[in-house]
């Protein structure tokens, strides 16, 4: 049998059932089917959005610096209005301390944006500004949970597990959810974890410090055993689990390791072509630029027009954005890093036409307070903070919500984490009240019991 690599396209698993396994009866070939293949849980409303690609700054960026303009906060410089002391963050702050940075209407829209994203400025009238979001707790380990897992309970399943539950993967080759981040954050694990969702929808975490593919992905080819003796293993692994299957059918964790072991002997041969960044005309890698953050943007639009739901970008292995000190010239630089990436993935996906099909989300777990923190500093801010989103349904070229006059509080169109959620998963034409997994004797789901979908900013 012919496998599909060099150039050929992959075999579906189907195809494998029946080329590798021969004779398969209906049992046997229903339970060894994908569990993970496209519309196993079917789509509740009008899908907008395909795919998301989430563009994380793990630390908390300072909405005013960036997205959210804040004069009162130069008028009073250095007071501490009384209202603020009703508030409670992590650390004791003391004065006001204005953003230095200038804004400038940018695009036919007119939305306001820092000198600080000259060039992602210019795709301002595909972006949808958020800056009315806030969650529950200042502190990083809390709020990291709530953004990725919708709870601060570190025993449930990530949003990209949801997505990956809720709509199956179109590429049964490569994982359904890819996580890119540099380093080995192993405290972030639990931030894309399956729980208890079947394991196939695990996020796969992959270290794009080293951009070969072979190093990129450990263990990525099998170097002992040629592809025709790894095909009779995987014909004798599925005969013995298809016995196995047969005395306790619905074993999805049985059902995953099966899943993991196919894909795992199918990405030997699609992983080395999707990663490989040296495939890109030298164009686009001038584009992007050569930063971790721009390969982790780039490697992202490989995997989403190579059907990957999800696609997660940590900026780091800690958190970068977590500025207590020195704020002004880390944001300055943080933001020479990200603006010239974050535009090109706009203007790439939307050359391609992807973008009106893959949803673009950018933020971090919290904002940060416009008063001062050690002087220069500034502390970790839950109650109103800034995202945006693009593309995959989102109406472009207009903000959403209102913070107070100095940027520390949500006043207007309030947006929780949990209706941040309640909206992707719409725009994926998933209805966050009945995609569910029942689990220890109740129904689960990513926005436990509350989530309000923003309608104002679809399109």
């Amino acid at each position: 049998m012919q496998l599909g690599f060099d150039g050929m396209a992959p075999l579906s698993r189907r195809q494998m059932v029946q080329g590798l396994g021969g004779g398969l009866g209906a049992i046997g070939l229903a339970n060894l089917l994908n569990p993970a293949s496209a519309k196993e849980v079917a789509s509740h409303t009008r899908p907008r959005a395909k795919r998301v690609i989430q563009l994380f700054m793990n630390g908390g960026p300072f909405g005013p610096d960036l997205f959210d303009p804040k004069p009162a906060a130069a008028k009073f410089e250095g007071q501490r209005p009384s209202e603020l002391d009703a508030f409670r963050t992590e650390r004791k702050t003391a004065g006001l301390m204005p953003s230095p940075f200038k804004f400038e209407p940018r695009g036919t829209s007119g939305v306001p944006v820092s000198e600080l994203l000259p060039q992602f400025s210019e795709c301002i009238d595909d972006v949808c500004i958020l800056k009315s979001v806030y969650t529950d707790n200042p502190n990083h380990g809390p709020a990291l949970l709530l953004m990725n897992n919708g709870t601060i309970v570190p025993t449930r399943p990530s949003m990209g597990s949801w997505f990956s539950y809720g709509l199956g993967t179109e590429n049964e080759s490569l994982p359904g959810y890819v996580v890119l981040c540099p380093g080995r954050p192993v405290r972030f694990s639990i931030l894309w974890t399956s729980a208890f969702l079947p394991g196939e929808h695990q996020g796969t975490y992959i270290n794009h410090s080293n951009l070969e593919p072979q190093k990129l992905i450990p263990y990525l080819r099998n170097k002992r055993l040629p592809v025709e003796e790894q095909q009779r293993q995987l014909e004798l692994m599925r005969s013995l689990n298809e016995k196995h299957l047969e005395e306790r059918p619905g074993d999805r964790q049985l059902e995953s390791r099966i899943t993991a072991m196919e894909t795992a002997f199918r990405m030997q041969f699609t992983a080395t072509e999707a990663f490989d960044l040296s495939r890109e005309p030298t164009q686009i890698r001038e584009e992007y630029g050569t930063s971790h953050f721009a390969n982790g943007c780039l490697l992202a639009r490989r995997l989403a027009e190579r059907g990957v739901r999800f696609t997660q970008v940590y900026y780091g292995d800690g958190q970068p954005w977590d500025t207590h000190n020195d704020h002004n010239n880390l944001t300055r630089k943080l933001c020479q890093d990200i603006d010239r990436p974050m535009a090109a993935l706009l203007r790439d996906l939307k050359r391609r036409g992807m973008l009106e099909d893959t949803l673009v989300v950018w933020g971090g777990e919290f904002g940060r307070t416009p008063t001062t923190e050690n002087g220069n500093g500034r502390d970790h801010n839950h109650y109103g903070f800034t995202m945006w989103m693009a593309g995959g349904g989102v109406r472009g070229g207009m903000t959403y919500g209102e913070t107070d006059d100095f940027g520390f509080q949500a006043v207007q169109n309030r947006v929780h984490i949990h209706d941040l959620h309640a909206t992707i998963l719409d725009l994926l034409g998933l209805n966050h009240e009945q995609l569910t997994y029942r689990y220890a004797g109740r129904d689960f789901r990513l926005t436990d019991v509350a989530g309000k979908v923003i309608r104002e900013i679809q399109s």
